[in-house]
């Protein structure tokens, strides 16, 4: 793959979820993508939990069979009427262990479920108690869609550089993190997310929803999408419900891989010296 030309057209949707109101939330992401997603998009990019919001005490009333998820229907009707992959960002899915999963579904073009990602990392410091909620996956999944291979991510995933490195070992092109990220923690947003892109040289898209969440909580919104050198290519500021969208070029990227090589310089053992 790292010898062949690829240009996609990656998009992202950012928006403000209605707490434990799925039907609400479908309707508005579908005006949103009516109104702005361009025809020849090829890849869809949705934020975490955006079908109930980030309240982690409405997670299990909202949670749904991935067998039978309405969530997953939804998202398969709008990817064969838009011929458009979607990484359809998370919904709480049951797993019958008294806990459930953050889960991202992936849809292809045919309307086709092709893969899930359960999010490996739970947030649950800071008054935040999703591990109360949700268990954590078991593995990273890389999704390989339209020849692009996908590493995913979801929010609190951004603070373990591991995994996005693996990805990269694993032949990565693009990384994703779909988030809920508080407005109160801007720094690791901002800096973590184009660092993931920069040590791994690849394309990063970094969504987040936007908006209040409730009782005076709001989302951070500002997501971006960052190439191989960390450039942002393009981005929603501030709290703006919209959809960004840019060309991703993999062929620049290959000859930067060739000579800025990097994975060669990793050592097999990084044992402290403690003096």
């Amino acid at each position: 793959m790292e010898e062949a030309e690829k240009v996609i057209k990656a998009a992202a949707l950012q928006m403000q979820s209605i707490i434990a109101d799925r039907n609400a939330n479908y309707q508005k992401v579908e005006t949103i993508i009516r109104r702005d997603l361009e025809s020849d998009t090829d890849i869809l990019v949705l934020p975490e939990v955006w079908t109930v919001g980030w309240s982690c005490e409405d997670f299990c009333a909202c949670a749904e069979d991935i067998e039978d998820s309405e969530t997953v229907k939804f998202l398969s009707r709008l990817a064969k009427e838009f011929n458009v992959n979607i990484l359809g960002g998370s919904f709480i899915q049951k797993c019958g262990s008294g806990k459930c999963l953050n889960t991202c579904p992936v849809i292809n073009r045919k309307g086709e479920l092709v893969a899930v990602y359960s999010k490996n990392h739970l947030y649950s410091y800071c008054g935040c108690k999703e591990g109360d909620y949700i268990k954590p996956g078991e593995s990273p999944v890389m999704v390989n869609l339209d020849g692009v291979k996908i590493g995913l991510t979801i929010c609190y995933d951004i603070r373990f550089p591991e995994i996005f490195r693996a990805y990269r070992c694993a032949g990565a092109d693009l990384l994703v993190n779909m988030a809920a990220w508080g407005i109160k923690k801007p720094i690791p947003w901002e800096y973590l997310t184009g660092a993931r892109a920069v040590e791994n040289q690849c394309f990063m898209i970094a969504l987040t929803q936007s908006g209040e969440i409730k009782n005076g909580e709001y989302n951070i919104g500002h997501s971006r999408i960052f190439d191989f050198c960390g450039e942002t290519i393009a981005e929603i500021k501030n709290q703006r419900e919209g959809i960004m969208s840019c060309k991703i070029d993999l062929a620049p990227m290959y000859e930067y891989r060739k000579i800025c090589t990097i994975l060669k310089d990793i050592r097999e053992n990084y044992e402290v010296k403690s003096i």
